[in-house]
């Protein structure tokens, strides 16, 4: 038994991570029912025992420390996993059901023309399709698993890239004739969606043109929404490839500074969907055989052409 490792209370640590949600004592003290007082002597319980300082008292403001910044991660993700083993044990019901969030563009355009292809492999699984733009509650939504447009900053989870979102830089026939060179762009309203707030800067940054503060700008909550502002000429969008296409064969948009203009852009600055999963999630064999299937799918292929047959998911 000599330097087995000694761990705190589960007790003191469920206070630490109400406190860490919180950022407050008193909070924490309310979600839990207890006194501050309570709350206090446990984190200071908490930290004797692992003989670090987890909190800076400041005022009646507390900030976390580096240590507990660290430790806040592996907390949250074993309380993650104690609620996934109880959700998973207590609803018999819902055993079998897969509950999978996709972001409304990927379960659109990539999604739901392919799902036949994994019913087929995996014919007993009750699959449950919801979107949602942002990243979902993972236990609060009951969702299993989740297909997230960015850039793949999600630490605390299994992340995948599935498929990159290159841009084409569009706008209507009449805005396009004032467009000249990239330095151009800047004049017009530039359109993007809320969650894709550095994609601008870095495709002028690339292009080598300066984005000022004066720079008009008009964001939107989701691709679509952004797409249609762009086809009625309220600025320059940020259109995705499948769309773009489509828009330039009926000549409803062009691409005025050439629609490969940025088609060089580092990988790193390219957003996609990601595939995101809490790691405890991929313990269960159906939740698994998704993920799996979706991973090895090749999301990048023409969506138009007949889609392959299904081929057996390796372990």
């Amino acid at each position: 038994m000599t330097g087995k490792l000694r761990l705190p209370s589960l007790n003191a640590l469920r206070v630490f991570h109400a406190v860490v949600q919180h950022k407050s004592f008193r909070q924490a003290a309310d979600e839990l029912l207890v006194t501050p007082q309570a709350v206090g002597q446990q984190i200071k319980l908490l930290e004797d025992t692992l003989q670090v300082t987890l909190f800076e008292r400041k005022g009646r403001s507390i900030e976390l420390t580096e240590s507990a910044i660290l430790l806040s991660h592996y907390v949250k993700a074993g309380f993650d996993e104690f609620s996934e083993g109880v959700r998973r044990v207590t609803k018999s019901n819902y055993r079998d059901r897969i509950n999978l969030n996709a972001s409304p563009y990927f379960a659109t355009h990539y999604l739901l023309p392919r799902l036949s292809l994994f019913r087929e492999m995996l014919p007993g699984a009750d699959l449950r399709l919801t979107t949602m733009v942002d990243l979902p509650d993972f236990g609060r939504d009951d969702i299993d698993m989740t297909v997230q447009w960015g850039y793949g900053n999600w630490p605390d989870y299994e992340v995948t890239l599935l498929v990159p979102d290159p841009k084409i830089i569009c706008c209507t026939p009449a805005i396009g004739e004032k467009i000249s060179s990239a330095r151009d762009l800047t004049k017009f309203t530039l359109l993007d969606t809320v969650k894709s707030k550095r994609l601008w800067p870095d495709i002028l940054r690339h292009l080598g043109v300066e984005l000022s503060d004066g720079n008009r700008s008009i964001s939107f909550d989701d691709a679509a929404t952004m797409r249609r502002a762009t086809l009625q000429g309220i600025g320059v969008g940020l259109v995705s490839v499948i769309d773009a296409e489509e828009d330039f064969r009926s000549g409803a948009l062009v691409a005025p500074i050439g629609r490969d203009a940025i088609a060089d852009m580092k990988p790193e600055e390219v957003p996609g969907f990601y595939l995101v999963v809490p790691r405890g999630h991929l313990r269960v064999k159906a939740v698994a055989a998704l993920h799996r299937w979706l991973a090895q799918e090749d999301w990048r292929s023409d969506l138009k052409l007949s889609l392959p047959k299904p081929t057996p998911l390796s372990d």
